[in-house]
């Protein structure tokens, strides 16, 4: 069991008890064939947080909303690209877990590495990636805990750099330079 089900819902009640839910329509694209193409450990995180992001109760602590979770590329004829702008991504073969609030969306890959999908050049930015989901959302959880002010950056900086994260530690985009 991971950090989504066994710790994601008391870092949320601690941090963001007074954040807005999450809500996202019922006719929400379903997430169940996705699960099927990810490892065991990485369905079974994706599976709990979609439930939670479904449930109505989860705090907002990432752009979820109707057109971030579950984007359809295909249906909205937005392509996506592998990191070296060639080749091309299936819209099945990934699924869109929120966005960065500027039109770029963190991606669940096949492999269950999280990815930024770059909205103006519609590819996978290289060096944006987290290892897993669990990974991902702990990270996310900290990064707005710290923007929110309940968390200072000395108290988690460590363990973000301990954890080794493209997605947190690349110079300019990362979520620690954001953070500074």
């Amino acid at each position: 069991m991971g950090y989504v089900e066994r710790d994601l819902d008391g870092d949320l009640a601690r941090w963001f008890a007074e954040a807005p839910r999450v809500e996202i329509p019922e006719e929400t694209r379903p997430v169940g064939a996705f699960l099927a193409k990810l490892p065991a450990e990485a369905a079974a995180a994706l599976e709990a947080f979609d439930r939670r992001v479904r449930s109505g109760e989860m705090a907002r602590f990432l752009e979820l909303e109707e057109w971030t979770y579950g984007f359809d590329f295909a249906a909205n004829g937005c392509e996506v690209l592998g990191t070296d702008y060639a080749t091309p991504i299936p819209d099945e073969d990934l699924w869109a877990i929120g966005g960065d609030g500027g039109g770029n969306l963190f991606v669940v890959l096949t492999t269950g590495r999280v990815a930024v999908w770059f909205h103006e050049e519609q590819v996978i930015e290289a060096h944006t990636d987290y290892d897993s989901i669990d990974t991902f959302v702990w990270s996310l959880v900290r990064y707005q805990a710290v923007r929110d002010g309940a968390l200072d950056l000395p108290s988690v900086e460590a363990e973000f750099r301990e954890l080794g994260q493209p997605g947190a530690l690349a110079p300019e985009v990362g979520l620690l330079a954001y953070m500074t």
